[in-house]
């Protein structure tokens, strides 16, 4: 597919008829209108095999189009946004959109001839991204924070202006790409699927050209490209999430004729050892006493993320009971619209006494005065005192079924060996 459009860029609004700010709404309804004129199904015979091919096709610019993520790289960038690593840059062996579809539409978006390649339009690359995870704790996206640091880039070479020779040297054609920039290359692009596919040469760095040692750049010798550091800075954002993604724009390496990519940062949230959060809340246990329990408290329950306590005021009278949730609002993790901010849950767990804990009858007896009485006692015919056993593990309920006395109930009376009498 798509390989009858020769050097040109693939216009999937195009495909769609439809212009580049159309709506979501009129990108459907104009795939809805494309596909049902060119599906297989609803022209001649001889039409048929032509059909397929545009009707694969306009799915798959909808595709694109209909995810408004993969659609704003495609009208920054084109269809070489969707495959970083085609000009040989780093990178191990990972499924991307552009090897679905290269094997889906038959082309290769860094081949020679293509966007960007000898005799396509002279569009410059864009260089692939560097991504990283980034771990921050709980407190850290409370409060944002903002992370300073020194990286090593790679920048063309100021002395050569990325040439690789030095000034009025003569370059020659690069003999293991013929000239051409480019050589094939076999990657693996999933599990057991491997492709062969167009990089840039890393004898010439795509420039089609070399220099002898004695033209070469003293400084880059002939690499077109140095390293330098430079410094960058990470914003985080309060309210921030874990898996959001952090982008600084053309802070990538740079690559000969070609523009520099991103560096993408992935936050990781670390485990807290107090909070828990879903969204924009925070959860927490709150143990309390059994005479807190009963009596009410006045205390601070738990440290906030920025260091604040957190106090509560329980009326005497107002009995919690363990699994119960008290909610304070407002006292969540930040929203980064504002200044509102999620809930706390404080989910409470009640410590009983330790066994034993009174040492005297009257005490026992000074208590159950205090507390309320025990339930009306169950009317039986028959009862039975029994033993039984503390600490229990409810999760072993039902291994009992796996007992062979437990099978279906056999009448060893049944089968005697005599002649049943039949009812007439």
């Amino acid at each position: 597919m798509f390989g009858s459009m020769g050097d040109e860029e693939i216009d999937l609004y195009g495909l769609l008829s439809i212009d580049q700010g159309a709506s979501q709404e009129q990108i459907k309804k104009a795939y809805r209108k494309a596909a049902l004129k060119y599906h297989p199904d609803k022209v001649p015979e001889e039409q048929r095999q032509e059909s397929e091919v545009k009707f694969k096709e306009i799915t798959q610019a909808y595709e694109i189009l209909s995810d408004e993520q993969k659609r704003h790289l495609y009208d920054t960038h084109g269809m070489a946004a969707f495959d970083p690593s085609r000009g040989g840059g780093p990178g191990g062996p990972e499924v991307d959109l552009n090897d679905i579809l290269s094997q889906m539409f038959g082309f290769n978006m860094g081949g020679p001839g293509g966007p960007g390649g000898p005799g396509g339009p002279q569009r410059p690359r864009r260089g692939p991204d560097e991504e990283q995870e980034y771990k921050v704790t709980l407190e850290e996206l409370y409060k944002g924070k903002t992370v300073k640091f020194a990286a090593n880039k790679q920048v063309l070479c100021g002395q050569c202006k990325g040439s690789g020779g030095k000034e009025k040297a003569k370059s020659a054609a690069c003999e293991r790409c013929k000239g051409n920039g480019m050589v094939e290359a076999i990657r693996q692009i999933g599990p057991g699927m491997m492709r062969r596919e167009t990089v840039l040469c890393d004898h010439c760095q795509g420039s089609g050209q070399v220099f002898k040692e004695k033209d070469r750049c003293k400084k880059c010798k002939g690499k077109r490209t140095t390293q330098e550091k430079k410094a960058l800075e990470l914003y985080i954002p309060r309210g921030s999430m874990q898996g959001e993604r952090i982008v600084l724009e053309g802070e990538a390496d740079q690559y000969p004729d070609q523009i520099p990519g991103d560096i993408v940062f992935t936050l990781v949230e670390e485990h807290h050892e107090t909070f828990s959060r879903l969204g924009s809340d925070l959860s927490a246990d709150l143990t309390i006493t059994l005479a807190e329990a009963l009596t009410g408290f006045s205390r601070v329950v738990v440290k906030h993320l920025d260091g604040r306590g957190i106090h509560i005021k329980r009326a005497r009278g107002k009995i919690l009971q363990p699994g119960d949730c008290i909610k304070v609002s407002g006292e969540g993790m930040p929203m980064k619209r504002g200044d509102a901010r999620g809930d706390l849950y404080l989910l409470v767990s009640v410590k009983f006494p330790e066994d034993d804990w009174l040492n005297d009858e009257a005490s026992y007896a000074a208590l159950q005065q205090i507390l309320p009485p025990p339930p009306a006692p169950i009317q039986a015919e028959e009862v039975d005192e029994v033993d039984y056993e503390d600490d229990a593990d409810i999760e072993k309920m039902g291994e009992n079924s796996n007992d062979p006395r437990s099978n279906e109930w056999e009448d060893e009376e049944a089968d005697d060996g005599q002649a049943q009498c039949q009812t007439q």
